[in-house]
């Protein structure tokens, strides 16, 4: 049972942007607003991996790898979580998933794929 359904990922060159957003099916919607949330990606031959995320009063927290790039925001009312990705780079080529942090097994959606081409 998909808990979270991911979208915008796609093909973007290198310096390009995108919007990705996520959001939490009905069966667990009412437990989004008071968690935080994390934006997670798993590149080829990689481990899974944090790399933002916002609790529920809004304070954020980046990887390393993505500060200055990605911004993630969130609206408690369409328990929706976005990442905005800009000048993008190859190696943030990854399937990208949202879930609570810290993660919980059963709330892992398909993911959606970024592509970055140098």
């Amino acid at each position: 049972q998909v808990q979270f359904v991911e979208s915008g990922g796609g093909l973007v060159q290198a310096g390009g942007s995108l919007r990705l957003s996520c959001v939490a099916s009905r069966s667990i919607s009412s437990t989004f607003s008071p968690n935080t949330m994390g934006w997670y990606r798993q590149g080829p031959g990689r481990q899974r991996e944090l790399v933002a995320d916002i609790s529920s009063v809004g304070n954020t927290n980046y990887a390393d790898s993505v500060k200055g790039r990605f911004t993630i925001s969130r609206d408690n009312a369409k328990k929706t979580v976005y990442l905005q990705m800009n000048s993008l780079k190859p190696e943030d080529t990854a399937v990208y998933y949202c879930n609570v942090v810290p993660q919980y097994m059963n709330y892992w959606g398909q993911g959606t794929q970024v592509t970055v081409s140098s």
